[in-house]
């Protein structure tokens, strides 16, 4: 990691995005030497939830023993395959062996959705997520993801968009609360042209995060252009420092 590209994109949030919280990066097969291992769950446990303590600054190592949850494990890359009878997990349900979440309408439309899934070669490797701030020489992330209420994401969205002519510079595939912040960034990542991803849409998810914030997913070679056209872009116009005093009530509406 370039230490002078970290420095600067912190200097730049600190100025365009006052008061918000730093974003987080991950890294497959990262550096874990000062990151704590995150602990095996007692039975369910939704991975998202334990970032918070990455948000405060915490650095933290995945394996295939943090995740408790099956579908956690899929995204993470750790399981090759759906647990059995997901396609009803994720839809109907079937009576008497699964309840359905019902978030697809039938078992049919989990099928095509799962064909065109890919496995993330994460066996036997950690993940590692670090604070922005917290990234040192030795690392190489793989993305950076933030979690922002909407005046923040209106910013991230429009620079994601700003040095292209196609208006779909984000994307927002539907997926767990795991596939926007990791799946899908890494995917993204390996691309020529990635995308940033728009997410924390699931319900089950929602508890692991405070009301009102989504996440915002960026490949790390699509941010490191980001950092280096901030200074040319909306964000030294007006425009932005009216956006910047709604940011401001915002901080105050939500500190605890």
């Amino acid at each position: 990691m370039d230490m002078a590209l970290r420095d600067a994109y912190t200097r730049l949030h600190e100025r365009y995005f006052p008061g918000t919280e730093l974003p987080i990066a991950f890294e497959v097969g990262g550096e874990t030497v000062g990151a704590e291992r995150a602990p095996a769950p007692r039975g369910w446990r939704c991975f998202v939830c334990d970032l918070a303590k990455v948000l405060r600054g915490a650095s933290l190592a995945f394996d295939e023993a943090s995740i408790g949850c099956r579908g956690g494990r899929f995204y993470l890359g750790y399981d090759a395959e759906r647990f059995p009878d997901f396609r009803y997990f994720l839809s109907t349900g079937k009576p008497g062996v699964i309840e359905g979440e019902r978030y697809k309408q039938t078992p049919e439309i989990v099928d095509e959705l799962d064909r065109g899934t890919v496995r993330i070669p994460t066996k036997g490797k950690s993940i590692v997520f670090k604070r922005w701030d917290r990234l040192a020489a030795a690392d190489n992330p793989d993305a950076v993801v933030f979690f922002a209420r909407p005046e923040v994401l209106s910013g991230l969205f429009t620079l994601a968009n700003f040095d292209q002519a196609d208006p779909n510079g984000v994307i927002s595939p539907f997926g767990a609360g795991c596939s926007s912040i990791f799946y899908y960034p890494w995917l993204e990542q390996q691309k020529e042209d990635p995308k940033a991803v728009l997410g924390m849409f699931d319900p089950s998810a929602r508890p692991c995060v405070p009301s009102d914030v989504l996440t915002m997913a960026f490949p790390m070679k699509k941010f490191e252009r980001v950092i280096g056209f901030m200074e040319e872009s909306f964000l030294t116009t007006g425009t932005w420092e009216k956006v910047m005093k709604k940011i401001d009530r915002s901080n105050t509406l939500n500190t605890p």
